[in-house]
């Protein structure tokens, strides 16, 4: 859905239809729950912004507020959902827009315990390992994190031109830094932490909240500690993928760089691989603080709970709830199906790298080959990463598939599911993708990588869930020639097909209904609105 901003009971005033302006600090009512929202609903689609349209409409006992941040306005068109009543605010904000240049800055003197605090905190952000005790570290985030862009603490001001700014600076790149020249150096720290002064900013706009749930570590996150710190509210985060995973896949070194170049005028040099893994580390911080002040840690699968563990949540805040799926909207679908299995092979996702598009093009090739007739759909929006997806298309044309892979865009999924034989999943990093219970409840075989809990959902989880079969069949990351073969089996075999179809039915109805999820957030948000 392209649609523009429809704000019901909202502050917020739009500056351009499709980009609100902050909100203003009067609010005419307080929210039950605010949702922090790092690049995706209502401005982005995909399988996150679809959970949380998901989350709001089912759970329409609950007043939603939304705080949208984005990097650069200019990546973000029109809404892609029409808000639900039950969301009365929404203000976005974008990290990455140039900063005003300060001609006449004035060096800035003092604060050198604030500065020394946060040392300690950076100390142990580099070191988790040797221990700070809960209480310990909760003081120092109280004394850090929760005073940063305060009086009280360290200001912006103070970051770009105090003395002991320069000096912190200027003392961990001899103590940690061999690659890059210093210029890069401070260019880089002065990017990375621009974008959580502005969050200070932020939290202090957002409207009165009972409860605050994010979305992902990151800087939604940060904004989440941040909150939480300051208003002593019930902080929620939910994982659908580790961020600190899909920052190192999805952005390249010359990513880091040019954002850092582009957005704060630093003067950077090619040498980059050292930068990249200080922006790594620097969200894995990050992560970590949010795993400190977050009640309930969530994950969609055992697996990423597990990660989140590894990487410093508390075992005892972490739990597991899946993604569930409206069964009265995809199971009808299976009445649509024709009698004959279509030759035709579905990828639903956005065209971008991480969806690995190229090998789905790749074994397309020889399933064309080896099947006359048969077909690759890839559905899904373009738009995001332009260059990738003409490097797709480029891709097609040079092995002689035009006509038989098309590009559909974005489609309803009521639309093209029926129309399918097989769906297919070539990504290199998934959580748990809605797309497939989509394909199991409407009667369709599923081929995927063997990422995230997509094994889990295939071939099943406890002794229980296998016991329902194999609802497709599980490949390796970027190997077009498994995929074709478990393709074209999946495919001719009808027999096969008709008992994956059956236990992938079975599976989506016993475990991953939107009946279940929706309770399950329900007892979370109503037991967290208790301690209100």
């Amino acid at each position: 859905m392209n649609q523009q901003p429809v704000l019901r009971n909202s502050t917020v005033t739009a500056a351009a239809p499709a980009h609100p302006a902050p909100a203003a600090l009067v609010h005419p009512c307080t929210a039950d729950i605010t949702l922090l929202l790092e690049g995706t609903y209502p401005y982005v689609s995909g399988g996150v912004s679809s959970w949380v349209h998901q989350i709001i409409r089912g759970l329409p006992e609950f007043t939603f507020a939304l705080v949208f941040l984005g990097g650069d306005k200019a990546h973000y068109g029109p809404m892609k959902y029409s808000l639900p009543e039950n969301v009365i605010h929404l203000e976005c904000h974008y990290l990455m827009q140039p900063q005003s240049k300060d001609t006449h800055p004035k060096p800035r003197h003092g604060k050198a315990q604030q500065f020394a605090d946060i040392a300690r905190l950076h100390d142990y952000l580099r070191a988790p390992e040797n221990g700070l005790p809960p209480d310990e570290l909760r003081g120092l985030l109280a004394c850090t994190v929760a005073r940063l862009g305060t009086h009280g603490g360290i200001l912006h001001e103070d970051f770009l031109h105090g003395e002991q700014a320069w000096e912190v600076i200027r003392r961990d790149y001899t103590r940690f830094c061999t690659d890059p020249s210093f210029v890069d150096f401070f260019w880089t720290i002065r990017s990375m932490h621009a974008p959580l002064f502005m969050l200070t900013s932020i939290a202090q706009s957002v409207p009165p909240t009972r409860v605050f749930h994010a979305v992902s570590t990151g800087y939604a996150g940060f904004l989440g500690m941040l909150l939480r710190q300051q208003r002593n509210c019930p902080f929620i985060l939910t994982e659908h993928g580790i961020y600190t995973k899909e920052r190192k896949i999805d952005l390249t070194q010359a990513d880091w760089i040019k954002d850092a170049r582009e957005t704060f005028g630093g003067g950077l040099d090619d040498d980059v691989s050292y930068m990249r893994r200080l922006w790594i580390r620097f969200f894995e911080g990050i992560g970590r603080l949010t795993y400190a002040t977050a009640d309930p840690i969530i994950a969609l699968y055992e697996g990423n709970r597990q990660r989140q563990i590894t990487d410093g949540a508390d075992p005892a805040r972490t739990q597991v709830i899946p993604n569930g799926i409206d069964l009265a909207r995809f199971a009808p679908l299976r009445a649509r199906r024709p009698e004959q299995i279509p030759p035709v092979i579905g990828l639903l996702g956005r065209v971008v790298p991480i969806k690995d598009i190229k090998t789905f093009i790749r074994a397309m090739r020889t399933v064309c080959n080896r099947l006359p007739g048969a077909e690759g759909w890839i559905i899904g929006p373009e738009e995001e990463d332009e260059d990738y997806a003409r490097e797709c298309r480029d891709l097609v044309a040079s092995l002689g598939l035009e006509g038989q892979v098309k590009f559909l865009g974005f489609q309803k999924a009521e639309d093209v599911l029926p129309r399918l034989g097989l769906l297919a999943l070539t990504s290199i990093s998934e959580a748990l993708p809605l797309v497939i219970l989509e394909g199991f409840a409407s009667g369709l075989p599923v081929l995927a990588t063997d990422v995230g809990s997509c094994r889990e959902l295939i071939e099943g989880n406890t002794v229980e869930d296998r016991a329902l079969g194999a609802a497709g069949e599980i490949i390796s990351i970027a190997d077009p020639e498994a995929f074709a073969r478990q393709a074209l089996q999946l495919l001719t075999d009808t027999q096969r097909w008709h008992e994956a179809q059956a236990a992938g039915i079975a599976r989506v109805e016993r475990y991953y209904t939107q009946v279940k999820m929706h309770e399950s957030y329900r007892q979370l948000y109503q037991s967290a609105l208790q301690q209100v």
